[in-house]
């Protein structure tokens, strides 16, 4: 039964649950702030941009360590990939891809926060709201997988 849902084994799930679990420790007993991907886009955007969102206060003051962390997470994907781990194969168009994270990008701001500042890090602290983001996402996710499999 495993087999079937872990193909190539579950070790490289188990350690990146444990190194993503391990990171977003050190973050919140370092600086005492939850992580997010969508949160680090939107602040690294303040160097470049003049517009007012970008320029907000929140934005700007945790835009270095925001950095750090983005950095961090290309950097474990880059050693991960160096260890033989690679990315995985996938007959998707490079632009739905693109399109796909796109959305995402736009639905994680809409929603307060991405899968892994809710996921990760709210549902970790147990927030109430963060649970009701999770619940949307994983709904959307199926609707969304049963929609693109009935459709070809």
């Amino acid at each position: 039964m495993i087999d079937l849902y872990f193909p190539n084994g579950f070790a490289r799930y188990l350690a990146g649950g444990a190194l993503i679990g391990s990171g977003v420790a050190l973050l919140f007993i370092t600086t005492g702030r939850q992580g997010g991907a969508s949160s680090v886009f939107s602040s690294l955007w303040s160097y470049v941009s003049r517009a007012s969102f970008f320029q907000q206060a929140a934005l700007r003051d945790s835009r270095h360590w925001r950095l750090l962390y983005a950095l961090g997470m290309l950097a474990g994907g880059a050693l991960l990939t160096l260890a033989g781990w690679g990315l995985p194969a996938t007959a998707i168009a490079p632009w739905q891809l693109l399109l796909g994270g796109v959305l995402a990008g736009f639905g994680a701001r809409l929603g307060g926060g991405c899968t892994s500042g809710h996921g990760i890090c709210g549902m970790a602290s147990l927030s109430a709201g963060s649970l009701v983001m999770v619940l949307t996402f994983l709904a959307s996710a199926i609707v969304t997988a049963q929609l693109m499999q009935a459709g070809g």
